[in-house]
């Protein structure tokens, strides 16, 4: 099973829309192993978004994770990356396809919802910013043969 990493932005969290977004994953039949509510240090944004660090837009980047709370969480599920890339849409909304958190609830490119990890390397390391092991809880779902073929 595959691990990744979301971040419900703070204009999601200020929108009402953690609850939303939240199902719209679980209804995919991903399985959430890790959930907490947060205020991102000035710290832990620059080590989350140092790929970033020389790019023009960093610090509003950084400035705009801690500007409010955010929900972080950890999903599982076979193909888990590939699959909440998916159910987010591009990153930027105007391009997400109807049917997306994005496309759905987006409109900018600097206030589109939610973070999802690219790649197996990114949802490892952001995982292990946001996470330590013990917050993580595998479990079994009565559901989950529904879901996944073994």
């Amino acid at each position: 099973m595959e691990r990744t990493l979301i971040i419900v932005k703070p204009d999601g969290v200020q929108r009402g829309l953690i609850g939303e977004v939240i199902a719209r994953l679980e209804r995919r039949g991903l399985k959430v192993v890790g959930l907490k509510m947060m205020q991102i240090s000035r710290e832990l944004a620059e080590q989350h978004y140092g790929v970033h660090r020389e790019r023009p837009f960093f610090a509003s980047l950084v400035e705009y994770i801690t500007s409010a709370p955010v929900v972080v969480g950890v999903l599982e599920g076979p193909k888990a990356i590939e699959v909440t890339r998916a159910t987010v849409g591009a990153t930027n909304p105007v391009d997400a396809a109807p049917g997306t958190i994005r496309g759905d609830f987006g409109l900018t490119i600097g206030r589109n919802l939610i973070h999802a990890s690219d790649g197996a390397e990114s949802a490892e390391h952001e995982i292990n910013l946001f996470f330590r092991p013990e917050e993580l809880i595998s479990y079994e779902r009565a559901v989950d043969p529904w879901i996944v073929e073994e």
